[in-house]
């Protein structure tokens, strides 16, 4: 089970392990989501100020996207991922066992630093994966790390519910404990990693990033995608909390877990990578979120046209994401968990862009106006596709 990677690849189970455990892992970024009402009812805060606690969350995970995953290309991944991850343990049980509002803001500030392990399991891997399966690896665990997104908010719900908001944070606590462990155990050895001061490590992000044109056309395109996903699932809360649905949270919640649907596009989608189909896939996928936003647009009274635009739109972000992913794992093999921070990165700022731009259309122009701008961003992403689009295909063949 320790052996180096590769020959032989990555077994079925371990796959599996390394989905859960991603998934399980990003899933610890929105638990705090849906209680902070509750939360801020038990501290005696305004909700305003409890909405600090998903900031400072993911200011924390952007915090670790940049200092942290680097180390996958320094450090033996074998032993860094459950530090990390036991890191996290810790983290979520002191947000458990916080005694006031101030201490609960600290400890989720580090539980988004240290709950990374997804971003370094997916670089890890592509290292693992055989060359021409790559791409439905990487799908599988970016599938994992989309089912834990949409679903942390419901489980956190449900468990807050029945036991209170404590006990879902010491839930997490005692699953990233044990994950940790099964990691320790059963991940196998890293190839060998070179020596690098850790200033130097964080410096060569931009290089790797600038070393080829291919990484920056598709981190525009992907963050562009993410961008508009943003605008999309931002502007869709406000649309159905306003008449003529006037939704609770929980039942806009469950027009979210619509998605899980699309998760399971990734694995799919990654084999067009291993086939050789990267950049014609990824312009598909672009197309595929043109005609979602064209639908949403469309269904601004009705929920049925709104749900199929939810899936549409999801699988098309899966297929920009994780081709995009699987395509810089292919430049540059030995920055993989640089080139992944890159992207992580990018895609954190577009998101940031796109929900900023979707309250703004949305007081300027409703819901029309938004899906009208969103689909010129979407086109604007389409045209890079299109202007580099051989400058992709020169890179679809490399060897990882």
């Amino acid at each position: 089970m320790h052996s180096p990677s590769r020959p032989g690849g990555l077994s079925a189970s371990m796959i599996l392990l390394f989905a859960v455990v991603a998934g399980t892992a990003v899933g610890n970024l929105y638990l705090a989501q849906p209680l902070l009402v509750t939360m801020a009812g038990s501290f005696g805060v305004s909700v305003g100020l409890a909405g600090m606690l998903v900031t400072i969350t993911q200011l924390g995970y952007a915090t670790g996207i940049v200092l942290i995953v680097p180390l996958g290309d320094l450090l033996n991944r074998r032993r860094l991922i459950p530090i990390v991850m036991l890191g996290c343990s810790v983290a979520l049980a002191g947000s458990a066992l916080a005694p006031n509002f101030w201490v609960l803001l600290a400890a989720l500030g580090a539980v988004g630093m240290t709950t990374v392990a997804g971003q370094l399991l997916v670089p890890f891997a592509g290292d693992l994966a055989r060359p021409d399966i790559r791409g439905r690896v990487v799908g599988t665990i970016v599938a994992g790390i989309l089912i834990g997104i949409l679903s942390s908010r419901t489980v956190s719900g449900l468990v807050a519910d029945v036991l209170g908001w404590r006990a879902i944070f010491l839930l997490a606590a005692a699953i990233a404990a044990a994950f940790a462990l099964v990691l320790l155990r059963a991940l196998p050895n890293d190839l060998p990693r070179p020596r690098m001061s850790y200033g130097r490590l964080l410096a060569s992000v931009v290089q790797v990033v600038r070393a080829h044109r291919a990484v920056g056309v598709t981190l525009v395109i992907c963050a562009s995608a993410f961008s508009v996903f943003s605008m999309f699932w931002t502007g869709l809360t406000f649309l159905l909390s306003s008449p003529p649905f006037s939704y609770s949270l929980s039942q806009i919640g469950l027009v979210g877990l619509v998605g899980v649907a699309g998760a399971f596009a990734a694995q799919p989608v990654g084999r067009l990578h291993d086939r050789g189909h990267s950049t014609v896939g990824t312009g598909l996928a672009l197309l595929l979120a043109m005609i979602a936003l064209v639908l949403a647009s469309f269904g601004a009274h009705s929920i049925a046209v709104i749900v199929a635009a939810v899936l549409l739109i999801d699988i098309a972000f899966q297929g920009v994401h994780v081709l995009g992913q699987t395509r810089l794992f292919a430049i540059d093999a030995k920055a993989r968990s640089r080139l992944n921070t890159a992207l992580v990165a990018s895609n954190f700022c577009g998101g940031a862009v796109g929900s900023a731009l979707a309250g703004v259309l949305w007081d300027k122009a409703g819901w029309h106006g938004l899906m009208a701008g969103a689909i010129v961003y979407i086109a604007i992403a389409g045209a890079v596709w299109a202007i580099y689009r051989k400058t992709l295909i020169a890179v679809e063949h490399v060897a990882g």
